[in-house]
């Protein structure tokens, strides 16, 4: 009878064992799982700032150019328009100073009807509406991403999750921190000036 209860004993033991490293797989096997989502939350996140950063390298020159030709279109209309209204000054008869004024309504609505998108002060107001727009989007793609840092550096450094993570060499990642000198804002005025 002994052996019967040595035997029991034993089976028991190795159930209990078995059971335990059941666990113990399972937990790891989560833990493991839940530190490559965080992971890959964190990468999908830096992918997020570097896309709003080429959307702002994409966009601004663009817009910039287009601003800088629409203003030089519009200010050599506006030479032309002048010059033309100056000679009227010069006229000497009714119908010279008419013909004048009808050449300078003529420039007026050739200018409008062919190029009625030319408003300078529109597109700078465009060009200040993007830039604003592209600069918060970049500082919601840099909080979203050290937001995801966060999350995974806590999970890698809490226990137990921090033994699965020093076995499996999930590292601590960095936040975002803005280069030196990034507190102040580039001169849109010395950027149109190039």
């Amino acid at each position: 009878m002994k052996k019967s209860s040595e035997k029991k004993k034993m089976s028991r033991n190795s159930i209990i064992l078995i059971i335990v490293g059941i666990i113990l797989v399972l937990w790891v096997a989560s833990s493991y799982n839940g530190l490559v989502k965080l992971d890959e939350g964190v990468n999908g996140a830096w992918g997020n700032v570097q896309s709003a950063y080429q959307r702002r390298l994409d966009l601004i020159p663009n817009i910039i150019a287009s601003v800088k030709g629409s203003a030089e279109f519009e200010s050599e209309m506006q030479t032309k328009i002048a010059s033309l209204r100056s000679g009227i000054g010069s006229a000497t008869t009714p119908a010279e100073i008419d013909l004048m004024g009808q050449k300078i309504n003529t420039a007026i609505s050739l200018v409008y009807e062919n190029y009625p998108q030319i408003k300078s002060t529109e597109g700078f107001r465009t060009l200040e509406v993007s830039l604003e727009g592209t600069e918060n989007r970049i500082k919601t793609e840099r909080d979203l991403y050290n937001a995801a840092v966060k999350a995974y550096n806590i999970k890698v450094r809490k226990v137990p999750s921090n033994i699965v993570a020093g076995i499996f060499n999930f590292d601590i990642k960095d936040m975002f921190k803005a280069d030196e000198g990034a507190e102040k804002a580039p001169s849109v005025k010395e950027i149109l000036a190039e």
